[in-house]
Protein backbone atom coordinates (compact mmCIF):
# COMPACT_ATOMS: atom_id res chain seq x y z
CA UNK A 1 0.00 0.00 0.00
CA UNK A 2 1.55 3.44 -0.85
CA UNK A 3 1.76 6.75 1.70
CA UNK A 4 2.10 10.12 1.25
CA UNK A 5 1.59 12.89 3.05
CA UNK A 6 0.06 16.04 0.97
CA UNK A 7 -1.38 19.48 1.99
CA UNK A 8 -3.58 21.15 -0.41
CA UNK A 9 -3.68 24.83 -0.63
CA UNK A 10 -6.42 25.77 -3.33
CA UNK A 11 -6.44 29.19 -5.34
CA UNK A 12 -9.32 30.38 -7.66
CA UNK A 13 -7.90 30.74 -11.16
CA UNK A 14 -8.54 34.00 -12.13
CA UNK A 15 -8.12 36.02 -15.83
CA UNK A 16 -8.66 39.82 -16.45
CA UNK A 17 -10.83 40.46 -19.38
CA UNK A 18 -9.93 43.92 -20.92
CA UNK A 19 -11.14 43.49 -24.25
CA UNK A 20 -10.06 42.12 -27.58
CA UNK A 21 -7.04 44.00 -28.08
CA UNK A 22 -5.44 42.67 -24.85
CA UNK A 23 -2.48 40.71 -25.23
CA UNK A 24 -1.64 37.56 -23.49
CA UNK A 25 1.49 39.08 -21.54
CA UNK A 26 0.60 42.36 -19.62
CA UNK A 27 3.74 44.37 -18.60
CA UNK A 28 2.89 45.18 -14.54
CA UNK A 29 6.03 46.53 -13.47
CA UNK A 30 4.49 50.50 -12.87
CA UNK A 31 1.70 48.90 -11.24
CA UNK A 32 3.43 46.40 -9.30
CA UNK A 33 6.06 48.69 -7.80
CA UNK A 34 9.31 47.07 -9.23
CA UNK A 35 11.63 50.10 -9.91
CA UNK A 36 14.95 48.04 -10.88
CA UNK A 37 17.61 48.55 -13.13
CA UNK A 38 21.56 46.94 -13.11
CA UNK A 39 24.16 49.26 -13.70
CA UNK A 40 27.69 47.53 -15.09
CA UNK A 41 30.94 47.90 -14.18
CA UNK A 42 33.24 48.51 -16.70
CA UNK A 43 31.18 46.85 -19.22
CA UNK A 44 28.62 43.63 -20.04
CA UNK A 45 28.54 41.63 -16.72
CA UNK A 46 25.06 41.23 -14.31
CA UNK A 47 23.07 40.89 -13.46
CA UNK A 48 20.52 37.99 -11.83
CA UNK A 49 17.28 37.49 -10.06
CA UNK A 50 16.15 34.90 -7.13
CA UNK A 51 12.40 33.81 -7.07
CA UNK A 52 11.92 32.56 -3.31
CA UNK A 53 9.19 33.15 -0.37
CA UNK A 54 11.62 34.36 2.49
CA UNK A 55 8.89 35.17 4.62
CA UNK A 56 6.63 31.59 4.24
CA UNK A 57 3.47 33.54 4.00
CA UNK A 58 2.42 31.85 0.54
CA UNK A 59 3.89 34.72 -2.09
CA UNK A 60 6.97 34.46 -3.66
CA UNK A 61 9.14 37.25 -3.29
CA UNK A 62 12.13 38.51 -5.73
CA UNK A 63 15.89 38.88 -4.94
CA UNK A 64 17.56 40.75 -7.85
CA UNK A 65 21.28 42.07 -7.88
CA UNK A 66 22.15 45.56 -8.83
CA UNK A 67 25.84 45.73 -9.66
CA UNK A 68 26.56 48.89 -8.93
CA UNK A 69 23.55 50.02 -8.13
CA UNK A 70 22.11 48.26 -4.96
CA UNK A 71 20.64 45.09 -4.58
CA UNK A 72 16.73 44.87 -3.88
CA UNK A 73 14.42 42.37 -1.98
CA UNK A 74 11.23 42.78 -3.08
CA UNK A 75 8.54 41.35 -0.56
CA UNK A 76 5.20 40.29 -2.41
CA UNK A 77 2.33 41.83 -0.95
CA UNK A 78 -0.15 39.27 -1.95
CA UNK A 79 -2.39 41.62 -3.93
CA UNK A 80 -0.41 42.35 -7.21
CA UNK A 81 2.22 44.77 -5.57
CA UNK A 82 6.08 44.38 -4.32
CA UNK A 83 7.48 46.54 -1.44
CA UNK A 84 11.65 46.71 -1.70
CA UNK A 85 12.59 45.97 2.30
CA UNK A 86 15.82 45.56 1.63
CA UNK A 87 17.53 48.07 3.87
CA UNK A 88 15.79 46.47 7.27
CA UNK A 89 16.76 43.27 5.35
CA UNK A 90 20.55 42.72 6.91
CA UNK A 91 22.43 42.60 3.90
CA UNK A 92 23.64 46.20 3.67
CA UNK A 93 27.16 45.06 2.93
CA UNK A 94 26.13 44.18 -0.82
CA UNK A 95 26.34 48.12 -1.12
CA UNK A 96 29.96 47.65 -0.57
CA UNK A 97 30.09 45.19 -3.68
CA UNK A 98 29.50 44.93 -7.45
CA UNK A 99 26.69 42.14 -7.23
CA UNK A 100 26.48 39.43 -9.83
CA UNK A 101 23.93 36.69 -9.65
CA UNK A 102 22.37 35.06 -6.93
CA UNK A 103 20.62 31.80 -6.05
CA UNK A 104 18.95 30.32 -2.73
CA UNK A 105 18.35 27.17 -0.40
CA UNK A 106 17.71 26.04 3.28
CA UNK A 107 21.43 25.73 3.92
CA UNK A 108 20.93 25.13 7.87
CA UNK A 109 17.55 22.88 6.67
CA UNK A 110 15.93 25.24 9.34
CA UNK A 111 12.97 25.63 6.64
CA UNK A 112 14.00 29.02 5.54
CA UNK A 113 15.74 30.16 2.39
CA UNK A 114 18.81 31.48 2.76
CA UNK A 115 20.87 33.65 -0.08
CA UNK A 116 24.09 33.49 -2.20
CA UNK A 117 25.52 36.39 -3.67
CA UNK A 118 28.12 36.29 -6.73
CA UNK A 119 30.25 39.45 -7.12
CA UNK A 120 33.09 40.30 -8.98
CA UNK A 121 34.78 43.73 -7.29
CA UNK A 122 33.94 46.43 -4.97
CA UNK A 123 32.28 49.55 -5.10
CA UNK A 124 34.27 51.27 -2.34
CA UNK A 125 37.33 50.93 -3.40
CA UNK A 126 39.62 50.10 -6.33
CA UNK A 127 40.57 45.99 -6.56
CA UNK A 128 42.73 43.98 -8.77
CA UNK A 129 41.29 40.42 -9.96
CA UNK A 130 41.05 38.40 -7.66
CA UNK A 131 38.09 40.63 -6.99
CA UNK A 132 36.23 40.07 -3.95
CA UNK A 133 34.83 37.30 -1.94
CA UNK A 134 30.73 36.37 -2.68
CA UNK A 135 28.63 36.71 0.18
CA UNK A 136 26.27 34.65 1.71
CA UNK A 137 23.34 35.51 3.74
CA UNK A 138 21.61 33.24 6.61
CA UNK A 139 17.63 33.65 6.93
CA UNK A 140 16.54 34.66 10.25
CA UNK A 141 13.02 33.76 10.22
CA UNK A 142 11.71 37.22 11.15
CA UNK A 143 11.78 38.33 7.43
CA UNK A 144 15.47 39.98 8.05
CA UNK A 145 18.99 37.78 7.26
CA UNK A 146 22.61 37.78 8.40
CA UNK A 147 26.06 38.08 6.76
CA UNK A 148 27.01 34.37 7.43
CA UNK A 149 30.10 34.60 5.27
CA UNK A 150 32.85 34.12 7.15
CA UNK A 151 31.54 31.79 9.44
CA UNK A 152 30.57 29.20 6.37
CA UNK A 153 34.39 29.31 5.18
CA UNK A 154 33.75 31.44 2.57
CA UNK A 155 35.95 34.90 3.28
CA UNK A 156 38.96 33.38 2.29
CA UNK A 157 37.42 32.79 -1.75
CA UNK A 158 38.39 35.74 -3.62
CA UNK A 159 37.71 35.44 -6.92
CA UNK A 160 35.56 37.16 -9.80
CA UNK A 161 32.28 35.57 -9.91
CA UNK A 162 29.05 35.12 -12.03
CA UNK A 163 26.27 32.00 -11.83
CA UNK A 164 25.67 29.93 -7.90
CA UNK A 165 23.97 26.51 -8.24
CA UNK A 166 22.91 25.18 -5.99
CA UNK A 167 22.08 20.95 -5.62
CA UNK A 168 22.83 18.23 -3.39
CA UNK A 169 25.64 16.49 -5.36
CA UNK A 170 26.15 13.60 -2.79
CA UNK A 171 21.86 13.24 -1.68
CA UNK A 172 22.76 13.80 2.13
CA UNK A 173 19.84 16.05 2.35
CA UNK A 174 22.17 19.21 2.86
CA UNK A 175 21.98 21.48 -0.45
CA UNK A 176 26.01 21.76 -2.05
CA UNK A 177 26.84 24.90 -4.28
CA UNK A 178 28.43 25.30 -7.36
CA UNK A 179 30.26 29.14 -8.23
CA UNK A 180 31.63 29.53 -11.83
CA UNK A 181 34.33 31.78 -12.02
CA UNK A 182 35.93 34.36 -14.97
CA UNK A 183 39.08 35.31 -14.09
CA UNK A 184 41.78 34.58 -11.75
CA UNK A 185 43.79 37.56 -12.91
CA UNK A 186 42.94 40.26 -15.65
CA UNK A 187 44.43 43.93 -15.78
CA UNK A 188 42.50 45.64 -18.73
CA UNK A 189 38.76 47.24 -18.52
CA UNK A 190 36.32 45.16 -18.44
CA UNK A 191 34.61 46.95 -21.69
CA UNK A 192 37.26 46.50 -24.06
CA UNK A 193 37.87 42.00 -23.40
CA UNK A 194 37.42 40.42 -27.48
CA UNK A 195 39.41 37.62 -29.05
CA UNK A 196 42.02 39.29 -28.75
CA UNK A 197 42.53 39.83 -25.02
CA UNK A 198 41.38 35.88 -24.55
CA UNK A 199 43.28 34.49 -26.17
CA UNK A 200 46.25 36.56 -24.21
CA UNK A 201 44.22 35.93 -20.54
CA UNK A 202 46.59 32.93 -18.99
CA UNK A 203 44.76 33.35 -15.59
CA UNK A 204 41.24 31.76 -16.27
CA UNK A 205 39.42 30.08 -13.57
CA UNK A 206 38.44 27.09 -11.86
CA UNK A 207 34.89 26.80 -10.44
CA UNK A 208 34.13 26.49 -6.43
CA UNK A 209 32.23 23.09 -6.05
CA UNK A 210 31.30 23.55 -2.06
CA UNK A 211 30.23 21.12 -0.28
CA UNK A 212 27.89 21.67 2.77
CA UNK A 213 29.17 20.02 6.28
CA UNK A 214 25.93 19.74 7.58
CA UNK A 215 24.78 22.60 7.45
CA UNK A 216 27.29 24.77 9.31
CA UNK A 217 30.15 25.15 6.82
CA UNK A 218 31.35 24.90 3.03
CA UNK A 219 34.11 23.49 1.92
CA UNK A 220 35.59 23.40 -1.43
CA UNK A 221 35.88 19.66 -3.37
CA UNK A 222 36.71 21.16 -6.70
CA UNK A 223 39.91 19.17 -6.78
CA UNK A 224 38.88 15.94 -4.58
CA UNK A 225 36.28 15.32 -6.91
CA UNK A 226 38.51 15.02 -9.97
CA UNK A 227 37.52 18.51 -11.25
CA UNK A 228 41.00 20.26 -12.64
CA UNK A 229 39.61 22.30 -15.95
CA UNK A 230 39.36 26.01 -15.61
CA UNK A 231 37.34 28.08 -18.27
CA UNK A 232 35.96 31.79 -18.44
CA UNK A 233 33.12 30.28 -16.21
CA UNK A 234 29.41 31.81 -16.34
CA UNK A 235 28.00 29.12 -13.84
CA UNK A 236 26.48 25.77 -14.04
CA UNK A 237 23.02 24.00 -13.27
CA UNK A 238 23.07 20.49 -11.51
CA UNK A 239 20.60 18.39 -13.45
CA UNK A 240 20.18 14.29 -13.93
CA UNK A 241 21.04 14.24 -17.48
CA UNK A 242 20.59 10.51 -17.52
CA UNK A 243 17.92 9.61 -15.20
CA UNK A 244 20.39 7.26 -12.85
CA UNK A 245 19.29 9.46 -10.15
CA UNK A 246 22.17 11.67 -8.84
CA UNK A 247 22.59 15.29 -9.70
CA UNK A 248 24.95 15.96 -12.76
CA UNK A 249 26.40 19.58 -12.95
CA UNK A 250 26.20 21.16 -16.78
CA UNK A 251 28.86 23.74 -16.87
CA UNK A 252 28.58 27.39 -19.16
CA UNK A 253 32.10 28.71 -20.40
CA UNK A 254 32.28 31.90 -22.37
CA UNK A 255 34.60 32.16 -25.17
CA UNK A 256 34.43 28.48 -25.73
CA UNK A 257 35.59 28.64 -29.24
CA UNK A 258 39.24 30.35 -28.04
CA UNK A 259 39.65 28.35 -24.67
CA UNK A 260 37.95 25.51 -22.91
CA UNK A 261 34.18 24.62 -23.95
CA UNK A 262 31.06 24.13 -22.45
CA UNK A 263 31.13 20.68 -19.77
CA UNK A 264 29.02 17.66 -18.94
CA UNK A 265 30.13 16.85 -15.78
CA UNK A 266 28.86 12.97 -14.56
CA UNK A 267 28.39 12.48 -11.22
CA UNK A 268 29.60 9.04 -10.14
CA UNK A 269 27.33 9.03 -6.65
CA UNK A 270 27.59 6.97 -4.26
CA UNK A 271 31.79 7.96 -5.15
CA UNK A 272 33.08 11.35 -4.79
CA UNK A 273 33.90 11.85 -8.25
CA UNK A 274 32.57 13.75 -11.33
CA UNK A 275 33.99 12.95 -15.17
CA UNK A 276 33.52 14.80 -17.92
CA UNK A 277 31.30 13.38 -20.76
CA UNK A 278 30.82 16.52 -22.71
CA UNK A 279 32.87 15.16 -26.03
CA UNK A 280 31.09 11.75 -26.18
CA UNK A 281 27.89 13.22 -25.50
CA UNK A 282 28.10 16.20 -27.87
CA UNK A 283 27.22 18.87 -24.91
CA UNK A 284 31.45 20.09 -25.44
CA UNK A 285 29.84 23.42 -27.09
CA UNK A 286 32.78 25.94 -28.07
CA UNK A 287 30.32 29.01 -27.85
CA UNK A 288 29.97 32.01 -26.04
CA UNK A 289 27.59 30.42 -23.51
CA UNK A 290 26.13 32.58 -21.28
CA UNK A 291 22.78 30.71 -20.00
CA UNK A 292 20.73 27.24 -19.72
CA UNK A 293 17.63 26.74 -19.27
CA UNK A 294 16.10 22.62 -18.60
CA UNK A 295 12.70 21.31 -19.58
CA UNK A 296 11.34 18.17 -21.05
CA UNK A 297 9.83 19.80 -24.56
CA UNK A 298 8.23 16.71 -26.53
CA UNK A 299 7.89 15.20 -22.95
CA UNK A 300 9.49 11.76 -23.53
CA UNK A 301 11.30 11.50 -19.76
CA UNK A 302 14.38 13.32 -20.82
CA UNK A 303 15.88 16.53 -19.94
CA UNK A 304 16.91 18.59 -22.97
CA UNK A 305 18.89 22.02 -22.78
CA UNK A 306 18.79 25.50 -24.54
CA UNK A 307 21.86 27.18 -24.58
CA UNK A 308 21.88 31.16 -24.75
CA UNK A 309 24.76 32.33 -27.12
CA UNK A 310 25.82 35.14 -28.91
CA UNK A 311 24.55 34.97 -32.80
CA UNK A 312 22.98 31.53 -32.46
CA UNK A 313 22.00 29.97 -29.31
CA UNK A 314 21.91 25.75 -29.41
CA UNK A 315 19.10 23.61 -28.66
CA UNK A 316 20.81 20.34 -27.40
CA UNK A 317 18.23 17.05 -27.11
CA UNK A 318 17.98 14.57 -25.62
CA UNK A 319 18.52 10.79 -27.56
CA UNK A 320 18.74 8.67 -24.45
CA UNK A 321 21.58 7.55 -22.15
CA UNK A 322 24.72 6.53 -24.23
CA UNK A 323 23.29 8.58 -27.31
CA UNK A 324 24.90 11.85 -27.82
CA UNK A 325 22.67 14.64 -28.08
CA UNK A 326 21.37 16.76 -30.89
CA UNK A 327 21.27 20.43 -32.14
CA UNK A 328 17.77 20.69 -33.35
CA UNK A 329 17.73 24.38 -32.61
CA UNK A 330 17.10 25.20 -36.58
CA UNK A 331 15.16 22.07 -37.19
CA UNK A 332 13.09 23.08 -34.71
CA UNK A 333 12.18 26.62 -35.10
CA UNK A 334 14.59 28.46 -32.83
CA UNK A 335 17.40 29.09 -35.14
CA UNK A 336 17.25 33.31 -34.66
CA UNK A 337 20.14 35.48 -34.56
CA UNK A 338 20.58 37.10 -31.17
CA UNK A 339 22.67 37.77 -28.53
CA UNK A 340 20.62 35.78 -25.52
CA UNK A 341 21.42 35.93 -22.09
CA UNK A 342 18.56 34.47 -19.86
CA UNK A 343 16.31 31.47 -20.88
CA UNK A 344 13.32 29.86 -19.76
CA UNK A 345 11.36 26.48 -20.22
CA UNK A 346 7.74 27.19 -18.97
CA UNK A 347 3.99 25.88 -20.03
CA UNK A 348 2.50 29.53 -19.94
CA UNK A 349 -0.52 28.43 -22.37
CA UNK A 350 -1.25 25.43 -20.17
CA UNK A 351 -1.71 23.10 -23.57
CA UNK A 352 0.42 20.16 -21.75
CA UNK A 353 3.82 21.14 -23.38
CA UNK A 354 6.81 23.86 -22.45
CA UNK A 355 7.70 26.69 -24.23
CA UNK A 356 10.72 29.05 -24.29
CA UNK A 357 11.15 32.63 -22.87
CA UNK A 358 14.43 34.28 -24.07
CA UNK A 359 15.74 37.07 -23.05
CA UNK A 360 18.06 39.14 -24.91
CA UNK A 361 20.05 42.43 -25.01
CA UNK A 362 23.55 43.90 -27.02
CA UNK A 363 26.81 44.26 -24.81
CA UNK A 364 27.44 47.14 -23.26
CA UNK A 365 27.84 49.93 -23.98
CA UNK A 366 27.63 49.46 -27.53
CA UNK A 367 23.92 48.68 -27.63
CA UNK A 368 21.98 47.84 -30.50
CA UNK A 369 18.25 47.59 -28.99
CA UNK A 370 16.95 43.82 -29.51
CA UNK A 371 13.61 42.54 -28.96
CA UNK A 372 12.87 39.41 -26.57
CA UNK A 373 12.17 35.87 -27.87
CA UNK A 374 9.06 33.66 -26.69
CA UNK A 375 8.58 30.55 -28.83
CA UNK A 376 5.57 28.96 -28.35
CA UNK A 377 5.74 25.00 -28.48
CA UNK A 378 2.65 23.73 -30.92
CA UNK A 379 3.85 19.96 -30.15
CA UNK A 380 6.10 20.10 -33.38
CA UNK A 381 7.81 22.47 -33.51
CA UNK A 382 8.43 26.50 -32.06
CA UNK A 383 6.49 29.39 -33.19
CA UNK A 384 8.15 33.37 -32.22
CA UNK A 385 5.35 35.13 -31.31
CA UNK A 386 7.23 37.50 -28.70
CA UNK A 387 5.40 40.62 -30.64
CA UNK A 388 2.26 38.79 -30.40
CA UNK A 389 2.00 38.09 -27.19
CA UNK A 390 3.44 41.54 -25.76
CA UNK A 391 6.97 40.24 -24.19
CA UNK A 392 9.40 42.12 -27.35
CA UNK A 393 11.08 44.37 -24.51
CA UNK A 394 13.79 46.37 -26.27
CA UNK A 395 15.58 46.45 -23.02
CA UNK A 396 19.23 45.42 -22.38
CA UNK A 397 17.85 41.70 -21.00
CA UNK A 398 20.45 39.54 -18.96
CA UNK A 399 18.69 37.11 -15.96
CA UNK A 400 15.34 36.17 -16.31
CA UNK A 401 12.96 33.93 -13.89
CA UNK A 402 9.29 32.60 -14.20
CA UNK A 403 7.72 32.37 -11.19
CA UNK A 404 3.28 32.58 -9.87
CA UNK A 405 3.84 36.12 -8.57
CA UNK A 406 -0.24 36.54 -8.25
CA UNK A 407 -1.28 32.94 -7.51
CA UNK A 408 -3.45 32.58 -10.43
CA UNK A 409 -2.08 29.19 -11.38
CA UNK A 410 0.09 30.71 -14.40
CA UNK A 411 3.86 31.66 -14.79
CA UNK A 412 4.55 35.51 -14.97
CA UNK A 413 7.87 36.55 -16.04
CA UNK A 414 10.31 39.11 -14.52
CA UNK A 415 13.21 40.15 -16.81
CA UNK A 416 16.67 41.62 -15.32
CA UNK A 417 17.29 44.64 -17.40
CA UNK A 418 21.27 46.59 -17.48
CA UNK A 419 21.59 50.85 -17.69
CA UNK A 420 23.11 51.33 -21.03
CA UNK A 421 25.75 53.29 -20.92
CA UNK A 422 25.48 54.89 -24.05
CA UNK A 423 22.38 56.83 -25.13
CA UNK A 424 20.09 54.46 -25.92
CA UNK A 425 16.67 54.61 -27.58
CA UNK A 426 13.97 52.97 -25.66
CA UNK A 427 13.76 52.38 -21.85
CA UNK A 428 15.73 49.93 -20.26
CA UNK A 429 14.98 48.88 -16.89
CA UNK A 430 13.95 45.74 -15.65
CA UNK A 431 10.55 44.52 -16.53
CA UNK A 432 7.06 42.19 -14.78
CA UNK A 433 5.14 40.85 -17.33
CA UNK A 434 1.77 39.32 -15.80
CA UNK A 435 0.29 36.27 -18.05
CA UNK A 436 -3.24 36.83 -18.51
CA UNK A 437 -3.99 34.39 -21.36
CA UNK A 438 -3.35 30.91 -19.92
CA UNK A 439 -6.30 28.49 -20.64
CA UNK A 440 -6.60 25.12 -19.93
CA UNK A 441 -5.73 23.22 -16.08
CA UNK A 442 -2.74 23.20 -14.20
CA UNK A 443 -1.36 22.09 -10.95
CA UNK A 444 1.45 23.71 -9.01
CA UNK A 445 3.73 21.15 -6.75
CA UNK A 446 5.71 22.59 -3.83
CA UNK A 447 7.90 19.70 -2.23
CA UNK A 448 8.81 19.41 1.48
CA UNK A 449 11.80 17.49 2.17
CA UNK A 450 12.64 15.09 4.90
CA UNK A 451 15.67 13.14 4.20
CA UNK A 452 15.88 15.20 1.17
CA UNK A 453 16.57 18.91 0.43
CA UNK A 454 13.72 20.49 2.30
CA UNK A 455 12.20 22.59 -0.45
CA UNK A 456 13.41 19.52 -2.99
CA UNK A 457 15.82 21.12 -4.98
CA UNK A 458 17.21 18.90 -7.62
CA UNK A 459 14.03 16.20 -7.23
CA UNK A 460 12.09 15.33 -10.42
CA UNK A 461 8.08 15.14 -10.29
CA UNK A 462 6.23 13.36 -12.80
CA UNK A 463 2.68 14.19 -13.79
CA UNK A 464 0.32 11.94 -15.85
CA UNK A 465 -2.73 13.03 -16.94
CA UNK A 466 -4.60 13.49 -20.09
CA UNK A 467 -2.52 11.00 -21.65
CA UNK A 468 0.54 13.14 -21.18
CA UNK A 469 3.21 12.23 -19.05
CA UNK A 470 5.14 15.50 -18.46
CA UNK A 471 8.78 15.81 -15.88
CA UNK A 472 9.94 18.81 -13.97
CA UNK A 473 13.36 19.11 -11.94
CA UNK A 474 13.62 21.63 -8.89
CA UNK A 475 15.48 24.23 -9.88
CA UNK A 476 18.45 25.11 -7.48
CA UNK A 477 19.76 28.27 -9.60
CA UNK A 478 22.40 28.90 -12.00
CA UNK A 479 18.97 28.09 -14.88
CA UNK A 480 19.04 31.30 -17.38
CA UNK A 481 21.79 33.42 -16.82
CA UNK A 482 22.80 34.36 -12.76
CA UNK A 483 19.54 33.55 -11.76
CA UNK A 484 16.65 31.23 -10.37
CA UNK A 485 13.51 30.08 -10.85
CA UNK A 486 10.62 29.26 -8.29
CA UNK A 487 11.28 26.26 -6.51
CA UNK A 488 7.52 25.01 -6.77
CA UNK A 489 6.89 23.00 -10.11
CA UNK A 490 4.14 23.99 -12.61
CA UNK A 491 2.15 21.91 -15.09
CA UNK A 492 -0.26 22.54 -17.85
CA UNK A 493 -2.66 19.73 -17.86
CA UNK A 494 -5.26 21.16 -20.90
CA UNK A 495 -7.86 19.96 -20.81
CA UNK A 496 -7.72 17.27 -18.28
CA UNK A 497 -9.68 17.28 -15.19
CA UNK A 498 -8.35 15.28 -12.69
CA UNK A 499 -4.33 13.84 -12.64
CA UNK A 500 -4.20 10.90 -12.86
CA UNK A 501 -0.47 10.05 -11.13
CA UNK A 502 2.26 11.91 -9.68
CA UNK A 503 5.27 10.29 -9.22
CA UNK A 504 8.14 12.27 -7.14
CA UNK A 505 11.71 10.88 -7.30
CA UNK A 506 13.38 12.37 -4.47
CA UNK A 507 17.28 13.19 -4.41
CA UNK A 508 18.27 10.13 -2.51
CA UNK A 509 16.61 7.68 -4.10
CA UNK A 510 13.17 8.16 -2.39
CA UNK A 511 9.82 7.33 -4.21
CA UNK A 512 6.22 8.62 -3.73
CA UNK A 513 3.57 7.98 -5.85
CA UNK A 514 0.22 9.86 -5.56
CA UNK A 515 -2.97 9.07 -7.73
CA UNK A 516 -6.89 11.01 -8.55
CA UNK A 517 -5.15 14.36 -7.73
CA UNK A 518 -7.54 17.43 -8.55
CA UNK A 519 -6.22 20.27 -10.82
CA UNK A 520 -6.40 24.07 -10.43
CA UNK A 521 -4.66 23.93 -7.17
CA UNK A 522 -1.01 24.29 -5.06
CA UNK A 523 -0.16 21.02 -3.22
CA UNK A 524 2.58 20.74 -0.89
CA UNK A 525 3.78 17.39 -1.17
CA UNK A 526 5.64 16.35 1.99
CA UNK A 527 8.75 13.35 1.89
CA UNK A 528 8.67 9.64 3.56
CA UNK A 529 11.67 8.28 3.97
CA UNK A 530 11.89 4.65 2.60
CA UNK A 531 11.94 2.51 5.43
CA UNK A 532 15.64 1.19 5.74
CA UNK A 533 16.56 -2.47 6.34
CA UNK A 534 18.08 -3.33 9.92
CA UNK A 535 21.75 -3.82 9.22
CA UNK A 536 22.66 -7.47 9.48
CA UNK A 537 26.02 -6.41 11.08
CA UNK A 538 23.94 -4.78 14.01
CA UNK A 539 22.36 -7.90 14.46
CA UNK A 540 25.16 -10.07 14.32
CA UNK A 541 27.04 -7.92 16.95
CA UNK A 542 23.66 -7.97 19.10
CA UNK A 543 23.47 -11.77 19.09
CA UNK A 544 27.50 -12.04 20.22
CA UNK A 545 26.77 -9.89 22.83
CA UNK A 546 23.74 -11.63 24.03
CA UNK A 547 26.28 -15.09 23.30
CA UNK A 548 29.00 -13.68 25.41
CA UNK A 549 26.22 -12.85 28.24
CA UNK A 550 24.35 -15.96 28.88
CA UNK A 551 28.14 -17.66 28.25
CA UNK A 552 28.88 -15.63 31.67
CA UNK A 553 25.34 -16.12 33.06
CA UNK A 554 25.22 -20.15 33.11
CA UNK A 555 28.70 -20.31 34.09
CA UNK A 556 28.53 -18.30 37.34
CA UNK A 557 25.16 -20.02 37.88
CA UNK A 558 26.49 -23.68 37.95
CA UNK A 559 28.83 -22.56 40.86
Amino acid sequence: MRHYIITILVFASFHNNQGFCQTPFTDVTDQSGIKHVFKVYEGMFGGGACVLDFNKDGFEDLYITGGMNDDVLYKNNGNGTFTNVFEKSGMAVTKNYVTQGVAGADVNRDGYIDLFVTTITRRDRKEVIPREINLFFLNNGDGTFRDATKEYGLDQLFSFSTGASFGDFNADGWPDLYVGNYFNEYKGKLSVINDATVVGANQIAKGYLLLNENGKKFRDVYEEYGLDFRGFGFGGVFTDFDNDGDQDLFINHDFGYKRTPDMLLENHFPKSAFSDVGKETGMDLKINSMGTAVGDYNNDGLMDYYMTNIKFNYFMVNQGVGKPFVNKATELGLGFFAISWGANFADFDHDGDVDLFVANGDLNPNCVPMANFYFENDGKKFQEKARAVGLADYGIGRGSVVFDYDNDGDLDILVVNQAPVLDYPVPSTTRLFRNDSAHGNWIKIALKGVAAETHGIGSKIEVEAGGIKMIREIDGGGSSHLSQNSDIAHFGLGKAAKIDKITVYWTGGNKQELKAIGVNQLITITEIPAKKSPDILLYVLIGLGLGVVGFFVLKFSRR
